[in-house]
């Protein structure tokens, strides 16, 4: 079975949108791409420090995969469990993954890392769901409100 994805997904009227949206057998994805060329980059849980500066960017991924679930699965007509991935580009100094934020609803993983990731998931979806979410998720109307 294939992955498909969306890129620049426009979500609201404020001007927010995900990088991308993964739908495949191992589930749904929103992925935040995060460049850090010649930092360091060190996560511990719900922790993620650039050049010893913290971001938010973990709460934030949190966020965004909740709201793509709850958006996702009032199209779709089923749940639709979304897992944030936040994707770190660069980070020449250092890429440091001490602990996974706990709850699993984010993932931290280096860019050249998604794809194997993506790979590694048990299989969650038919061809059936994964078409039907995909086909809602294609839609503009999906994401506003």
């Amino acid at each position: 079975m294939h992955w498909r994805v969306l890129h620049a997904v426009r979500v609201g009227d404020r001007g927010a949108d995900i990088d991308h949206v993964v739908v495949g057998p191992g589930g749904v994805f929103t992925v935040n791409a995060k460049n850090h060329p010649k930092a360091s980059v060190w996560v511990g849980g719900d922790v993620f420090l650039v050049n010893g500066q913290r971001h938010d960017y973990v709460r934030k991924s949190r966020f965004e995969a909740e709201r793509a679930s709850r958006m996702l699965a009032e199209h779709v007509g089923f749940p639709v469990p979304v897992t944030g991935v936040i994707a770190v580009v660069g980070a020449r100094r250092g890429f440091t993954v001490k602990a996974q934020p706990a709850d699993g609803a984010v993932v931290v993983v280096p860019r050249r890392g998604i794809r194997r990731f993506l790979q590694s998931r048990p299989s969650r979806l038919g061809l059936r769901e994964i078409d039907a979410i995909h086909e809602v998720a294609r839609r503009s109307s999906t994401w506003q409100r």
